[in-house]
């Protein structure tokens, strides 16, 4: 199963992602979005499954940095404009199963997922 992890270094979330999925084993390619990129067909392909909700951060600094009128009627199309644009505003990480996402650090979560592998 390839895992891909999807996120910023520098996030504390993320720090504490890696540290718990090395500490146990787990094989993963990292992506950085800030540097690589994220395409819209991902990012399609996440909100689809997940729902574009899950993936706003709304307490992400860069979220609020927005101005309100930004904030303003936030449906699929702006929040995806939003993330594409920014992927900061992406809740971190996220965690590319290959069958299934995870969004976010949990320890339980990620035991759990790791442990129907």
């Amino acid at each position: 199963m390839a895992i891909t992890m999807y996120g910023i270094p520098n996030c504390d979330t993320i720090k504490k992602a890696r540290t718990w999925l090395e500490g146990h084993g787990v094989d993963y390619a990292f992506h950085d979005y800030r540097q690589q990129g994220l395409e819209a067909g991902r990012l399609d392909a996440w909100i689809k499954e997940l729902g574009w909700e899950v993936l706003l951060n709304r307490s992400s600094a860069t979220f609020r940095a927005l101005s309100d009128a930004e904030k303003q009627g936030l449906d699929a199309k702006k929040a995806k404009a939003l993330m594409l644009a920014n992927p900061t505003m992406i809740k971190r990480p996220v965690l590319d199963l290959g069958d299934r996402l995870l969004v976010g650090f949990k320890p339980d979560t990620y035991a759990e997922a790791f442990a129907k592998a």
